[in-house]
């Protein structure tokens, strides 16, 4: 019995990782997005509108996934495959921050833009009595909240990560 539970959770972390590895080629109907990484919504997983997810719906999603990232459809990903998926992931994420960030627009970040995005906000939420220094305590104080709030981010992000 144990070998089958074993076999089962084996088989399912792969098709994860299959999932994860062949990213958001398509963007999923009704609760998906354009913008590359998010993650389809239940409605979009729900294929037949049941207000329930089947097995079926899902690897019918992955599989669409995988598809799109197996650019020549041997049913296989490469190497080659998965890295230009990857690549691609990675460049929609850069150009996401150089958005945010690069408020002159000029196609390039500064140190003043990359302050005013990241060092700024970080030193004022450190610097919890607001007198312009930020004490050892202070820094360990707010080392803990970011660890808590990235912690508390990941849990919300897997609690909705069906794929």
């Amino acid at each position: 019995m144990n070998e089958t539970r074993y076999a089962k959770n084996l088989t399912l972390i792969a098709a994860l990782a299959v999932s994860i590895a062949a990213g958001n080629a398509v963007k999923a109907e009704d609760g998906g997005s354009s913008r590359e990484g998010k993650r389809p919504g239940f409605e979009a997983l729900d294929a037949n509108g049941d207000g329930m997810l089947e097995r079926a719906e899902l690897d019918q999603h992955m599989k669409a996934r995988f598809d799109a990232a197996d650019t020549d459809g041997d049913g296989l990903l490469s190497r080659d495959e998965l890295s230009a998926r990857a690549k691609s992931r990675s460049e929609s994420r850069l150009d996401r921050m150089l958005n945010r960030v690069d408020a002159d627009k000029d196609g390039a970040v500064s140190f003043e833009e990359m302050r005013a995005v990241r060092g700024g906000k970080m030193f004022e939420r450190a610097d919890a009595d607001g007198d312009g220094f930020v004490t050892r305590a202070e820094f360990d104080a707010a080392k803990s909240r970011a660890k808590d709030q990235a912690r508390s981010k990941s849990k919300s992000k897997g609690e909705d990560r069906l794929e």
